[in-house]
């Protein structure tokens, strides 16, 4: 077994098991199997290989290598610089700067957090493709997670859409929020005739943000405000589209009606990410440091 292939082990508490239903209940998807069946993986049972129509009985411990993955094709590995908050063999969990986009496209195949990754993943001896769980968009700064294998990524989307992972973000914008705490909930769709942007639309996909008034201040004559905002759905521009819709969009996003007076990005940061280890069951609470940017506009003696 190569040492950089990854294990996942498990005993067997009840009689008469089937292998292939142990290896459901433990989160392996289909397409895993297959993987695992035709790329050049291994189930064992107490040591020995065995097939998804073995019967297991107490005590039996099933181990399950993972073929190595290939790495990402067409995607360069490059060096550049993230600050780590959180290692393991299963997730990279990180703080992004503003101003790098998550994934390369087209027109720019290279300087993004996926090149990135993939350089830092190669120089970890890892050969494997970029997994990104949690995105943000280029002038979005905040935390970043990113799974190192197929199996954890699979995992953590379904804990996504399980709702499961808690993510926290911290704005700055335009005018006085009236309230301490509220709801947003407004689908959000496509503009006609734009590949970027979004707005509030009846056919538009189930949206819905928490708000939390952190303080309000006056900067050079105008009113502004800190919120903190917790996502419950992922819809892209969800938080810049929804403060838009009810009249108080971030300062820096020009998109959505924001001024860049004081800013030059979307005063955005994504502070706080929230879940529960899919392989070690420990709670992580990640914090990613408040950007300095964003830090400077508010003044220190600013209150709620």
């Amino acid at each position: 077994m190569n040492k950089h292939s990854i294990t996942l082990s498990f005993d067997i508490n009840e009689p008469h098991l089937l292998l292939r239903d142990a290896i459901k209940q433990y989160g392996i998807s289909k397409k895993a199997l297959t993987s695992i069946k035709y790329e050049g993986g291994t189930i064992l049972v107490n040591g020995e290989e065995k097939t998804v129509r073995h019967i297991l009985t107490v005590g039996d411990k099933v181990t399950i290598i993972f073929p190595q993955e290939k790495k990402s094709e067409g995607l360069i590995a490059e060096t550049g610089e993230f600050t780590i908050l959180f290692e393991d063999e299963h997730v990279l969990i990180f703080t992004k700067e503003a101003g790098l986009s998550t994934i390369p496209s087209r027109e720019h195949p290279s300087g993004t957090i996926a090149n990135f990754v993939a350089g830092y993943l190669e120089e970890s001896g890892l050969s494997a493709t970029v997994h990104i769980v949690t995105r943000l968009d280029k002038d979005t700064s905040g935390v970043i997670c990113v799974a190192k294998h197929r199996h954890a990524h699979h995992l953590l989307s379904e804990m996504q859409k399980a709702g499961t992972i808690s993510r926290n973000y911290e704005a700055i914008v335009h005018g006085f929020v009236k309230e301490d705490t509220f709801v947003i909930d407004a689908p959000i769709g496509r503009k006609d005739g734009s590949i970027i942007e979004r707005f509030i639309s009846p056919e538009g996909k189930y949206a819905k943000t928490s708000v939390q008034v952190l303080n309000r201040f006056h900067l050079q004559g105008e009113e502004l405000t800190h919120v903190r905002l917790k996502l419950h759905t992922g819809r892209t521009h969800q938080i810049r589209v929804h403060m838009m819709s009810i009249g108080h969009p971030l300062i820096g996003d020009d998109l959505y009606g924001g001024s860049l007076k004081f800013i030059a990005r979307q005063a955005l940061h994504a502070r706080e990410l929230k879940f529960k280890h899919p392989f070690s069951g420990e709670t992580l609470k990640i914090t990613s440091p408040f950007p300095t940017d964003m830090e400077d506009i508010i003044p220190s003696e600013a209150t709620k």
